[in-house]
């Protein structure tokens, strides 16, 4: 049984890399082929796929974001991150989107594959180098908390907001925590609103930060 990949990647040179990359196996399917998300999404909706290869930036709309929208609309469908950058605050805005994994463009035909067979299987795949990254930005989160309950800041979030930063902190997207808290998708981004003014920031990354180092989630 084939595996049905898309790719969604600006340049059209690395486009054909990816692909000659994965044609040396055969039981992988290239289906979809996108300059960017906008367009990935729309060939989408004809073509079911099981794993995306997403590059970050891209026109119209970038990687992360549409990592998110694939998470809220095709859950079934796994994203692996293809690309140049490893720095820490894109690596973790792509597995809050909803990525299953971070790979550097530099892997070979035979890692690249197999990082998708092992994604496929329910692991997750990332490149070394991006692992470590991944385990000094938690431990990095972990060294910022306070050591003791009274060097803890004042929580001024209600425990529903608490609840939601906990969800998204898991990678679930706005439909799933709006069903997993029984609320609808316009109360969660209200919910979102009223985070972000508390704690003064403009992101869900900055909130999920924001909200570790005062240890109001684990």
């Amino acid at each position: 049984m084939s595996i049905k990949i898309a790719i969604a990647e600006d340049n059209a040179r690395a486009r054909i890399s990816i692909v000659q990359k994965l044609a040396q196996d055969p039981t992988v399917e290239v289906c979809i082929e996108a300059g960017n998300g906008a367009e990935l999404l729309e060939k989408m909706e004809s073509q079911s796929v099981d794993l995306v290869l997403m590059d970050i930036e891209m026109p119209e709309l970038n990687g992360i974001e549409t990592t998110a929208h694939i998470a809220e609309r095709y859950p079934h469908c796994k994203v692996i991150m293809l690309t140049t950058f490893d720095d820490d605050e894109k690596i973790f805005q792509s597995i809050l989107a909803g990525a299953s994994g971070y790979l550097l463009k530099d892997e070979t035909g035979t890692e690249l594959i197999s990082f998708i067979q092992q994604t496929i299987a329910g692991g997750a795949a990332m490149s070394a180098s991006i692992a470590l990254k991944a385990l000094n930005y938690i431990r990095a989160a972990e060294a910022s908390k306070p050591k003791r309950p009274d060097q803890q800041a004042d929580c001024h979030l209600t425990p529903r907001e608490i609840e939601l930063l906990e969800l998204l902190k898991d990678g679930l997207g706005y439909k799933q925590i709006g069903a997993s808290l029984e609320i609808s998708e316009g109360t969660v981004r209200k919910h979102l609103e009223n985070i972000y003014r508390k704690l003064q920031v403009n992101n869900k990354v900055s909130a999920i930060n924001a909200a570790m180092r005062n240890n109001w989630i684990s």
